[in-house]
């Protein structure tokens, strides 16, 4: 993952924080387990992306002409195999 657990922790903190300072929400739930929904559902989006860059790298490197990494070619074909898989799942 790009980010870690404690900064995970602290955005859903932070983000709870803000719910109990707006009089406009009604809570319905504890605000802690809107916080670990929260997290459950970051995590969950940085593991498929995670998935998703070692899938698009997987093919590209299945390529007999493969582009050099970094390449705006390799950019391009890494992108479409990227989305084709985020798409997907």
């Amino acid at each position: 993952m790009k980010i870690g657990r404690e900064k995970i922790n602290h955005i859903s903190s932070l983000i709870v924080r803000d719910f109990a300072k707006r009089d406009e929400l009604d809570h319905k739930v504890a605000l802690n387990d809107v916080r670990l929904d929260i997290i459950r559902v970051m995590t969950d989006i940085l593991q498929l992306d995670d998935k998703a860059d070692a899938e698009a790298r997987r093919v590209l490197n299945t390529y007999s002409n493969a582009p050099r990494e970094g390449s705006p070619e390799w950019d391009i074909m890494y992108q479409k195999h990227f989305d084709e898989y985020i798409n997907k799942h």
